[in-house]
């Protein structure tokens, strides 16, 4: 019954109690194009900007003591009036701790394409570099030749994915992404269980203002624009190169308002963070690894169920 959709019982936003946005983004969702797309905006629509950096862990299993301190540093960030923090992070629920309470925002993708994309790339020779520079040393060369099906076929522990597996302290373990909105109890931790999910969803459906997926780019960008309107108007222009902006990125109209305008290239036509070396995976192996994601997979059509009713919200001339 999709006419009895409205938009304000479906958005979180209203919720919020200053101009901030947590992104804390889940790894392989395309969440770069995001990033960029929020860059532009924040020059447009005149907010600030913030990400943590490469070198930091993602932040997967936080006492409530860090995790308050985490977010003091990130309120701590803000300078202008509107405010988005990016961080590769577990949700964190504020309200025990009194912060404000921030617009939540994330990117979805189908579970397994999600766990191929980042087998292959930790492997990139940029994400090698850059993990060199922080590490000091590389992996050996089995792992930059290893083969996602013989790792799956032989049952490589880096390729298993039982039910309730735990990840051991291991913070590049990215089976899991009901894990970045389950949060940072015990319970979000056992993969492909009930029990994460039950908690992912709740968190979801309380705090979350949208959870958007590059797999239906013109649905989550109207929905982002519609619910978010104070840091996403303009979304669709931007994304496919319809908006002009100044020559120079200086923030001080004062010093680019003499500068011309001209159009810059939508990020629709520039590929963000493409591996040229990731193979196509045979169906066979898919199918093989999804009997092991009833559960992440029931998240994902939840989130996505989610995207699509926030939409059919403010098109019921859609409705049939």
């Amino acid at each position: 019954q999709l006419w009895r959709l409205n938009p304000k019982f479906l958005n979180n936003t209203k919720f919020h109690s200053r101009d901030i946005v947590f992104y804390n983004r889940v790894p392989k969702t395309g969440s770069e194009t995001l990033i960029e797309l929020m860059i532009r905006l924040g020059e447009r629509n005149n907010y600030q900007n913030e990400r943590a950096p490469f070198s930091k862990p993602v932040g997967i299993y936080w006492s409530a003591e860090r995790q308050k301190s985490e977010a003091q540093r990130i309120f701590d960030l803000q300078e202008d009036p509107a405010f988005v923090y990016v961080e590769h992070m577990n949700y964190m629920n504020l309200r025990p701790f009194h912060f404000p309470q921030p617009i939540f925002i994330n990117l979805i993708r189908d579970p397994i394409e999600r766990v191929i994309s980042w087998f292959y790339y930790k492997r990139t020779p940029w994400n090698s570099v850059k993990m060199f520079e922080i590490t000091g040393q590389f992996q050996n060369r089995t792992h930059y030749v290893k083969s996602f099906e013989d790792c799956v076929l032989t049952h490589d522990p880096e390729c298993r994915y039982d039910f309730g597996l735990k990840y051991k302290e291991d913070s590049a373990d990215h089976k899991r992404q009901s894990l970045f909105f389950c949060g940072h109890s015990p319970i979000c931790e056992p993969f492909n269980t009930p029990g994460a999910i039950a908690r992912a969803k709740q968190n979801v459906e309380r705090d979350y203002s949208v959870i958007g997926s590059w797999e239906d780019v013109n649905v989550t960008l109207t929905v982002l624009e519609h619910y978010i309107p104070r840091f996403f108007k303009g979304s669709t222009d931007v994304y496919y190169g319809k908006s002009k902006f100044k020559l120079s990125n200086l923030r001080d109209k004062r010093y680019n308002s003499h500068l011309p305008v001209e159009p810059i290239e939508g990020l629709a036509f520039k590929k963000q963070n493409t591996n040229h070396w990731k193979p196509k995976i045979s169906e066979r192996i898919k199918q093989i690894m999804r009997t092991n994601f009833t559960q992440e997979y029931e998240f994902y059509h939840f989130c996505k169920q989610r995207l699509y009713r926030q939409y059919f919200a403010i098109n019921r001339h859609l409705h049939v």
